[in-house]
């Protein structure tokens, strides 16, 4: 009997994906304008004006804004906001605090979208260990970006990636339930979704070319959120803080091809 092969994850050509890498690079360049602009006295309002200069100073147009009525160039979220937090001139940073900030630009209908967790002056030791283990779990997922792996294969890396820092740090990390990575293109969000956690070898074929975005979210506390009244932002049940780490990601022969780089 002939047995079904499972579908590709979407794939580009080489010339497609230099197109998506420079869309990245304009989010990557945003990323750091905004870490470089959090401060206290900052409000996330003031982050996604810097935000939404770099993206347009480089001939981008932010893929956030108006999406579905998102009303900002990024999302960012502060403490127990996991994702999807609404820039606001009310949400004022304060030493300590621990910040995600999630950005994507479209650059000649390519798109690039990428997170980053960093701190507004010094973090507590759980708030910085928090932060990279979602780093690492993250890193975990695009070392399993590879030619021949399955969907579910990166899944697997990343949830392995983050027992592993729960052994590295001495803590409990919760993987937020319900949300993961995604497909990417000439859309922000396509098919196939990407969980966090799962058994392996399920799911789309990855071949030369595929391209993910690949994003944990962890908490210090439980996996259960809940989206507030404004229907975008995400909180932790319990208030524990989160982190939210993301990277477009292609499939290479060479091996994954991160298409969101960070200028130094």
């Amino acid at each position: 009997m002939a047995f079904r092969k499972p579908k590709p994850v979407p794939f580009r050509s080489a010339g497609e994906l230099d197109a998506m890498a420079a869309a990245g690079a304009v989010v990557g360049a945003a990323l750091v304008a905004c870490r470089d602009a959090a401060k206290a006295g900052v409000s996330t309002l003031d982050l996604d004006e810097v935000a939404e200069s770099v993206i347009r100073g480089a001939g981008a147009v932010p893929s956030f804004k108006g999406y579905h009525g998102f009303p900002g160039s990024i999302c960012s979220s502060v403490n127990d906001v996991v994702v999807h937090g609404i820039p606001s001139a009310d949400v004022v940073l304060a030493e300590g605090d621990l910040v995600s900030v999630d950005c994507g630009a479209i650059l000649d209908g390519w798109h690039g979208d990428s997170a980053w967790t960093f701190g507004v002056g010094d973090l507590s030791d759980a708030d910085t260990d928090l932060s990279e283990a979602t780093r690492l779990s993250m890193e975990a997922g695009i070392a399993a970006m590879v030619d021949g792996a399955r969907l579910t294969d990166i899944s697997h890396a990343i949830e392995l990636g983050t027992r592993a820092a729960e052994q590295k740090f001495g803590r409990d990390f919760g993987i937020v339930a319900g949300y993961g990575g995604h497909g990417i293109g000439r859309e922000m969000h396509m098919e196939p979704f990407l969980a966090n956690e799962g058994k392996p070898n399920r799911g789309p074929l990855l071949v030369i070319g595929s391209t993910l975005a690949i994003e944990p979210m962890l908490t210090l506390g439980t996996t259960e959120t809940s989206v507030l009244d404004d229907d975008w932002t995400v909180v932790t049940d319990d208030g524990s803080r989160a982190a939210h780490w993301e990277h477009t990601v292609a499939v290479t022969a060479d091996g994954p091809r991160i298409l969101t780089p960070r200028p130094a």
